[in-house]
């Protein structure tokens, strides 16, 4: 058995890759480029490859399988990015990675404070020795109400970590649970749009979940609301986000994810025009945060994601079923 690995951060990633080689008996190649039609041939001899996010379309997973490559292992939660119809057509797996949710679930609390507080606008006046107070007024996380839309492992560290700060927490999700109500309020999501000061995303991106955030939703939403993402960028309309932002109906927003970031984030793109007009627009707002997705970047996280990779290569080569295994 062996992995290929793609875009490895020699860093960062590779300690782990041979720790596992070691004790699961898996070998493994890798290339700090990100997989394309140009380099498929790096895979050859390989059960499996393994990439971040990055564009898994039809034409390269074929590519791959042409090559005698049978299964695709995401270092991600997140497999929105692979066509996995093409991967079923061609009877290849899928599969992501899980790791534990308090690296994700505490960034997005440190997002919504930084929000609340305008840290960043005084961060950056400060470089230019402005001390003065107009316009640094911010609001106190302990006197909000968040809205928690999704409560699964993430969604539901976050709430727990946020009962700490003695604010009114309501919850919406399709599936309840017991274990959240101790510290939250399920509602619909229409009155957690309406009552919420702070709102924060942790849903899968799923074709239901597209554009979750989107006009309609942000006309029901409290003047001022403060819109925090850390999940998939898919879920939130950014044309409509931008429209909200330059009304004032949306007082701000710190967004770890963004629509269209594949071919942006993890990549070097200095000295580069970048062809993402929303994304120069929410930079330009000074009460926008753009975090270029790096709320799961923890050594913790790390292991777990390369761990996950050699585990589903072993758990498919055996035909064994695994909790890994994300294929249609």
């Amino acid at each position: 058995m062996k992995i290929f690995f793609y875009a490895l951060r020699e860093f960062d990633e590779l300690q782990y890759c041979e720790k596992f080689r070691d004790e699961l008996g898996v070998d493994f190649g890798y290339s700090p480029e990100y997989p394309s039609l140009s380099n498929l041939d790096l895979a050859r001899g390989c059960d499996t490859i393994s990439t971040t996010p990055c564009d898994m379309s039809a034409d390269i997973i074929e590519g791959f399988h042409e090559r005698g490559v049978k299964y695709i292992a995401c270092r991600s939660i997140g497999f929105d990015h692979v066509n996995r119809e093409k991967a079923k057509e061609l009877g290849m797996k899928v599969s992501n990675v899980f790791y534990p949710p308090n690296g994700v679930a505490n960034y997005a609390i440190l997002l919504m404070m930084n929000a609340l507080r305008k840290l960043p606008q005084i961060l950056k006046r400060g470089e230019i020795q402005d001390y003065s107070l107009k316009g640094k007024i911010g609001r106190d996380i302990s006197n909000c109400t968040v809205g928690v839309i999704g409560t699964g492992k993430i969604g539901e560290t976050v709430i727990r970590n946020l009962s700490g700060f003695g604010c009114r927490i309501y919850a919406y999700d399709l599936y309840e649970k017991e274990s959240v109500k101790q510290y939250a309020t399920y509602v619909s999501l229409e009155e957690l749009y309406q009552k919420a000061d702070v709102i924060t995303l942790h849903a899968a991106a799923t074709e239901e979940n597209y554009h979750l955030i989107c006009k309609r939703a942000i006309d029901q939403m409290k003047a001022g609301v403060i819109i925090v993402n850390t999940s998939r960028g898919k879920l939130i309309d950014t044309e409509d986000l931008i429209a909200g932002l330059e009304s004032g109906k949306i007082g701000g927003a710190a967004l770890d994810v963004l629509e269209n970031e594949n071919g942006l984030y993890y990549y070097k793109r200095i000295g580069d025009v970048i062809e993402n007009r929303e994304m120069a627009i929410l930079r330009s707002f000074p009460n926008v945060i753009l975090s270029p997705h790096t709320a799961f970047y923890t050594e913790e996280n790390i292991g777990y994601m390369v761990r996950g990779c050699f585990e589903s290569c072993v758990a498919f080569n055996k035909g064994e079923e695994t909790i890994h295994d994300v294929s249609l």
